[in-house]
């Protein structure tokens, strides 16, 4: 079966850090176009890192603080440093090649 599933969310204090994982099943990522998204409660999902040929992405919000990179074949990461409270969401990951998506693993930023 063809899937990605996320795993490492969790609840951290400000200031932490956590390591989410995309595991693709009966897949590698080799050549994928890959994305990081977030939907935190009650907005719309948005774009957080992106992974392609050319290189790397970030916006504004995150620049700096989450690195996207390939663990190996089968597995990408999302690190997440310094986290804000405004970091609280689902987090997503996407093969943009395949326009699969992941289930989704929640993040917590609380004192």
């Amino acid at each position: 079966q063809v899937q990605l599933v996320e795993s490492g969310g969790g609840s951290v204090q400000p200031g932490g850090s956590l390591r989410l994982s995309c595991k693709a099943s009966g897949f590698t990522l080799t050549g994928h176009t890959m994305n990081w998204y977030r939907q935190p409660p009650g907005k719309e999902r948005e774009l957080v890192a992106s992974r392609s040929g050319d290189g790397t992405n970030y916006p504004d919000s995150v620049k700096g603080r989450f690195t996207i990179s390939p663990d190996n074949a089968t597995t990408l990461s999302l690190q997440m440093n310094n986290l804000k409270p405004e970091d609280t969401a689902v987090y997503y990951c996407l093969s943009v090649t395949w326009n699969l998506w992941g289930q989704g693993t929640q993040v917590t930023v609380s004192s």
